[in-house]
């Protein structure tokens, strides 16, 4: 569920404070947003700082949106204590230079409530499977990606079978474009293992020399036991083969497991064959 215009504008009457944004300066507030989501909002829209905030969340994207005001109502709530919080009938309570208001305080609860709302459904892989669509370039993987991330909770037996998928698509397409041969008989842990061994990620190829050299080791060769668990599930209550008339599905906290084990995964070595690939070291 996205925010829609109306919460948006909760959230702009308790930010906006005339055309100012709470207490930042143009140059405070373009260095947070610029922390935040990666853009300085005046710098880009060259409009106050609440008009240029209102221009932003009307284009931006859900999920740049989300953070923002996150964000910023994390730093209202640091700040502005006082204003929401109403203090008792003798008049004590901490100190604070912001004197109370009844008509932020409700603008603050109804904004905590949305951004409580957004953020328990949440997803956190969110912006690693953006991120892959957008590397990925061929339709087929960018549609594996959308079916992973729709299937984890409406059908956790699809999303484990789609999960191994992934894998063994990244491999296929890292290997294909460096001229690595897949033979139709290989299983999932050759694949890996021959990404891993164009890739230079191999255990055998952290030096022993290197002080982290065991901690490296462990981390690396957990990548082969954690693609076996992915490929066991998938076998066992993926989608990808029959199952007996009184198979009964995992959890969703076990489709959920896959689907963040594999886009971990898949990120981690897409990351580095672009990284070997752009610094001309790829073997």
């Amino acid at each position: 569920m996205a925010i829609n215009q109306l919460e948006k504008g909760i959230f702009l009457s308790l930010f906006n404070r005339g055309g100012y944004v709470l207490d930042f300066s143009t140059n405070d507030f373009d260095n947070f947003t610029l922390m935040s989501v990666g853009v300085a909002l005046c710098e880009r829209y060259q409009l106050s700082k609440g008009k240029s905030l209102t221009a932003y969340l009307n284009e931006c994207p859900d999920g740049d949106a989300l953070k923002l005001l996150n964000d910023l109502l994390e730093y209202y709530e640091l700040h502005y204590e006082g204003e929401y919080t109403k203090p008792d009938e003798s008049g004590s309570g901490s100190y604070s230079s912001v004197r109370y208001s009844a008509e932020y305080a409700r603008y603050y609860r109804k904004a905590r409530a949305i951004l409580d709302r957004e953020n328990a459904g949440r997803n956190p892989f969110e912006g690693a499977s953006e991120y892959l669509k957008e590397q990925f370039s061929s339709e087929y993987m960018t549609a594996q990606i959308d079916s992973l991330m729709n299937m984890r909770e409406i059908n956790p037996t699809e999303a484990i079978g789609k999960a191994k998928e992934l894998v063994e698509s990244c491999c296929k397409t890292i290997l294909k474009e460096t001229g690595v041969e897949v033979p139709s008989s290989w299983d999932m842990n050759e694949l890996i293992k021959a990404t891993k061994k164009k890739l230079d990620i191999d255990t055998e190829s952290v030096s022993s020399d290197l002080p982290e050299a065991q901690t490296v080791k462990r981390i690396l060769g957990s990548l082969t036991g954690l693609v076996g668990g992915i490929a066991e599930y998938r076998n066992s209550w993926g989608s990808g083969h029959g199952k007996a008339s009184d198979f009964k599905p995992l959890f969703v906290r076990h489709a959920k497991l896959a689907v963040g084990s594999s886009i971990t995964l898949v990120e981690y070595l897409w990351d580095t064959y672009l990284w070997r690939k752009d610094t001309g070291r790829l073997n």
